[in-house]
């Protein structure tokens, strides 16, 4: 399997992981550090392919941290920063409440998926969990995916400096 295929799989999976650990009642636009490690279940390599000395293994888990500028616009109509979904990925059922948030995306197309993304929070931080499962086309064949990605956030200021802020996607 190629790496632009890896990192496909990997960018779709960014999607839900910026809605991960953000709520309703902790939120404050503005910067946000998020901590998220993903966990593969079932990766998309083949059974018995292993990758080249040297390469690493994109399907280890790993943990990242990346800053995310939350608007008051995403707050309102989301609860969390959420990522344009790439093409074929939609963001539904979002449910707010006051100390957590649930939602849902499917994908279709090269990749058949979907996704139920959970956080919760207290003060200025926040937990969140997603666990996605489906299908990646990979040639002729469909390779089963499964992972999750376990997230905290913790508030930074008001002040989002040169992080730029996503855009806003329409919801199905």
């Amino acid at each position: 399997m190629n790496k632009t295929r890896v990192w496909m799989i990997v960018g779709c999976c960014s999607i839900g992981l910026v809605m991960l650990a953000w709520g309703q009642g902790v939120r404050k636009p503005g910067l946000w550090d998020m901590t998220s490690t993903m966990t593969w279940q079932k990766t998309p390599m083949p059974p018995g392919v292993t990758m080249p000395p040297g390469a690493g293994n994109p399907f280890a888990p790993t943990t990242r941290t990346t800053q995310v500028c939350l608007t008051q616009e995403m707050i309102d109509k989301y609860g969390a920063p959420v990522a344009t979904p790439q093409q074929g990925c939609t963001i539904s059922n979002v449910v707010l409440k006051s100390d957590s948030m649930t939602a849902e995306m499917t994908c279709t197309g090269r990749m058949n998926a979907h996704a139920t993304i959970e956080s919760s929070w207290a003060g200025d931080t926040a937990h969140g969990t997603m666990h996605f499962t489906g299908t990646s086309q990979m040639g002729a064949n469909a390779i089963p995916i499964e992972f999750t990605i376990e997230s905290t956030s913790s508030y930074k200021g008001a002040d989002c400096g040169s992080v730029k802020p996503l855009s806003v996607p329409a919801s199905k």
